[in-house]
């Protein structure tokens, strides 16, 4: 039996996402994230295509090799024992390579500048801080709430109306979604929006 930790992982149960930006806007309030920074964004996909447009909840999903990470020239980017990746504000040097490594566009610049945006870069934490002291006011400045050391879901998981966001290793997630395929007899089984390119190897 291993005793490897579990790895923590999103999903948008697509059937479920009702577009309302619930997650979003309690992600922004939660952190109190300036005006222009999105840690979770509602999109949609094949929009105008009869039968197949969807609705989903995107943010960082927490890769399992995580190509900011990897990219980072100050190596800024760490991942917890539980997968999440996280990134050490104060060692990043605002250069931008993560945006551009990261499939999901998560990576932010959080202000403007008179030669465009700069700054160090900011992004989803799945509300578990960051390097600094556990849920001291300057994590609480820089990273946001720190939900998981409360033993508390994300937020943006927290506040989805109907459960369409879910939070959790890969098994306590599959069981959710085979339960629901179930329950509307059999349809609906995909895999969510970035699931296979983000947990590849998993």
């Amino acid at each position: 039996m291993s005793h490897e930790m579990s790895r923590m992982k999103f999903y948008c149960d697509e059937s479920r996402c009702i577009e309302c930006d619930g997650c979003s806007i309690a992600c922004a309030e939660a952190h109190e994230l300036p005006v222009g920074i999105a840690r979770r964004k509602v999109i949609t996909l094949f929009e105008g295509i009869p039968g197949k447009e969807i609705s989903t909840s995107v943010a960082c999903m927490h890769c399992t090799d995580a190509p900011c990470e990897q990219v980072c020239p100050v190596d800024c980017f760490y991942i917890r024992e539980d997968g999440i990746v996280l990134h050490d504000k104060e060692k990043c040097i605002g250069c931008g390579y993560c945006l551009y490594a990261c499939p999901f566009g998560a990576p932010q610049f959080p202000r403007e500048g008179i030669f465009g945006t700069k700054g160090a870069m900011d992004k989803c934490t799945m509300c578990a801080g960051g390097p600094l002291e556990t849920n001291s006011h300057h994590e609480f400045e820089l990273y946001g709430q720190n939900r998981i050391a409360e033993g508390k879901v994300p937020v943006c998981a927290a506040m989805c109306s109907t459960k369409a966001l879910l939070v959790g290793d890969a098994e306590s997630v599959s069981n959710v979604i085979r339960t629901r395929v179930a329950a509307r007899g059999g349809k609906g089984m995909s895999s969510s929006y970035g699931w296979d390119k983000a947990y590849k190897n998993q």
